[in-house]
């Protein structure tokens, strides 16, 4: 069986309005060390993760923890929302879960972000096969993802884990095929 761990990253900061760069909060970067603490005991192989600062950084103290390199993969990076901040980011999101081919103008489409993320994971599934990887990321992005398996996941399943940071989201496979999922909120585990 082979385990993938997404780690939706902790808290960021909401004032720096560029994606790639934003980095946690003080909070985000002690709650990142709930993360390490619920991996103790569990086997680790591999950390990979969204090149985006605030999911590296959230994965990186685990990494550390355990004498493994970040791997950043470009692929689980989050949805590119538009070039300029939209303030109405929950009526932007409802629009996009409800059309998933919805985007604006220099934006990605929901379909787009799961085709990508889905891309990825099959590849960490066919090069880690067997073993148990941490993948840093984010919260559309892991949404995407559970609704590839889960058809009914929509916009309120969303706005459930929206404001969970971080979140854990557990995946087993046989082979490719989904086994068992679960969402573990690891500030809740202490």
């Amino acid at each position: 069986m082979t385990h993938i761990y997404f780690v939706r990253h902790a808290r960021p900061n909401f004032e720096n309005h560029d994606d790639r760069t934003r980095e946690l909060t003080p909070e985000g970067l002690r709650d990142r060390e709930m993360v390490t603490r619920y991996f103790t005991g569990k086997p680790v192989d591999a950390v990979l993760s969204s090149p985006y600062k605030r999911a590296y950084d959230t994965v990186k103290h685990l990494a550390d923890a355990r004498g493994l390199a970040v791997i950043p993969v470009e692929a689980f990076r989050e949805r590119r929302v538009d070039s300029v901040w939209i303030d109405d980011f929950n009526a932007f999101a409802r629009r996009q879960w409800v059309d998933f081919n919805y985007r604006l103008t220099d934006g990605e489409c929901l379909r787009e972000v799961q085709e990508r993320n889905i891309g990825a994971l099959k590849c960490v599934l066919e090069e880690h096969a067997g073993q148990s990887v941490v993948i840093g990321s984010h919260g559309t992005a892991v949404g995407t993802i559970l609704h590839h398996f889960n058809p009914a996941f929509g916009y309120e399943d969303f706005r459930l884990i929206q404001s969970v940071m971080p979140l854990i989201v557990h995946l087993a496979f046989e082979g490719t095929t989904l086994a068992f999922s679960e969402l573990i909120d690891p500030l809740k585990q202490e």
